[in-house]
């Protein structure tokens, strides 16, 4: 598949051959910027995401508009991340990411600002409008900054790169739920001022960092149709490059089933804890905090290692091992509740299960990077992003009617059960297209 000339030239730079591992990425200068704004910008995203919910529940004093405030945090995701894929691959991806960090800090500051406005100060509504701005913003930054990383390191690199990336996603997640609740304590408005610094200081580290322009071809008659013809027909140059490309839509659709199965279990954790291991729901953590720290070693070691094994084996080996360890999950622990045991099985195969995540998501966050032209990549990773934040909500409420209907141990097994039969359904037919496009080792 085409790959940009940045690309073809990243080979060799400033005389020495160029590193894959996070030595020589925590060495690249404009990487480095990138990913400290990442995580700066990560950070405030998902310390808004759980500070919302209190503060939508403290005005409110209902569950009902906690859950709208959730849908307009979630929404843009399916409805603009098309769009922002476009913007991605025809404007300066550097001033995309920049702006919108301003941006979103300007948003995010008019949340605590409006408890200064009589008749605001109380009200719920004002909340849900800045929430979807806000997160209507937040998705023009994504699609940019996924596209922006291939040009600023090696190709050999990149898997190392989406480590990093995938770490510090885990990471703030799991510090933004556990710090939302303390800083809320002291201050309710105390998570957006925080919020508001972290994003300006994303904006400022993308500021200084060197980021490449997409490549595009000169076409006039492309230029002279009206604005929404163009639209259209770079949104359905993205959709074929996906559609057309086997190699592109398997990895799309084994991404997007590994971030459904992990929502899954996430959804499921405390219904799995209170009747499969006999503990109190609340205990929730006993998997997950396993579980991050899995996905958190898969991370480091992929990041060093994984440039040596070919991505199809990855994927393929990724996807057996995590459906045999949800049937496991389902089964055995509840085998040795009576002896005490199940407590630290679960755990034990809950961290196989991080592990085996980071296997399937970072060699393919790493192919698709790998494998689409530096013009559409933008379209690629936005519609990923759709995917993952809109398509994978209805099948989540439907694993979790089903536990309640069937019992969480069946639903857990059968999700095991189908990713091992897409794990041989791949093997059959997914081999030979990787390996007939050469995949570098």
């Amino acid at each position: 598949m085409a790959v940009s000339q940045a690309e073809d030239r990243r080979v060799v730079e400033d005389g020495e051959l160029q590193g894959s591992g996070f030595r020589y990425l925590l060495g690249r200068r404009d990487f480095r910027l990138i990913w400290f704004a990442q995580v700066a910008a990560q950070l405030a995203d998902k310390f808004l995401m759980f500070s919302l919910i209190i503060l939508a529940y403290r005005l409110s004093h209902g569950s009902t508009p906690v859950a709208a405030t959730l849908l307009a945090y979630t929404v843009p995701a399916v409805a603009i991340a098309p769009l922002a894929g476009v913007f991605a691959d025809r404007h300066d991806r550097k001033l995309i990411m920049v702006g919108t960090s301003l941006l979103r800090a300007l948003l995010v500051a008019l949340i605590p600002a409006a408890s200064f406005v009589p008749g605001l100060d109380r009200d719920f509504v004002h909340l849900l409008v800045v929430t979807f701005a806000f997160a209507a913003v937040g998705q023009l930054f994504s699609p940019a900054e996924a596209a922006a990383i291939p040009s600023v390191v090696s190709r050999q690199a990149l898997i190392a790169a989406n480590s990093m990336v995938m770490a510090t996603m885990v990471i703030t997640l799991v510090a933004g739920g556990a710090l939302a609740p303390i800083v809320s304590r002291a201050d309710i408005y105390a998570p957006y001022w925080i919020a508001v610094m972290l994003f300006l200081a994303a904006g400022t580290l993308i500021t200084f960092a060197r980021i490449p322009r997409p490549s595009r071809l000169a076409d006039p008659a492309h230029e002279q149709r009206h604005p929404f013809h163009r639209l259209a027909l770079e949104l359905k140059r993205g959709a074929a490059t996906l559609g057309t490309s086997p190699v592109l839509l398997l990895v799309f659709s084994e991404l997007s089933l590994a971030v459904l199965v992990m929502f899954m279990m996430f959804t499921l954790a405390p219904a799995y804890v209170s009747q499969v291991l006999g503990i109190s729901d609340q205990d929730s953590y006993v998997i997950l905090v396993p579980a991050t720290a899995g996905a958190l070693l898969s991370a480091a070691a992929l990041g060093q290692l994984g440039s040596r094994v070919r991505p199809s084996r990855l994927l393929i080996g990724g996807l057996a091992a995590t459906g045999l360890t949800l049937v496991l999950l389902a089964m055995v622990p509840a085998t040795f509740a009576s002896g005490g045991y199940a407590r630290w099985l679960g755990a034990a195969f809950s961290l196989l299960l991080g592990l085996e995540f980071g296997v399937l998501m970072i060699p393919g966050l790493t192919h698709l990077m790998e494998h689409t032209s530096d013009d559409v990549r933008g379209r690629i990773f936005a519609l990923l992003f759709m995917v993952v934040n809109g398509v994978t909500a209805l099948p989540v409420l439907v694993a979790a009617a089903l536990s309640d209907l069937l019992g969480i141990s069946r639903v857990v097994a059968a999700l095991g059960v189908l990713l091992m039969v897409t794990a041989l359904v791949v093997a059959r037919f997914a081999r030979r297209v990787f390996e007939s496009r050469a995949e570098p080792r």
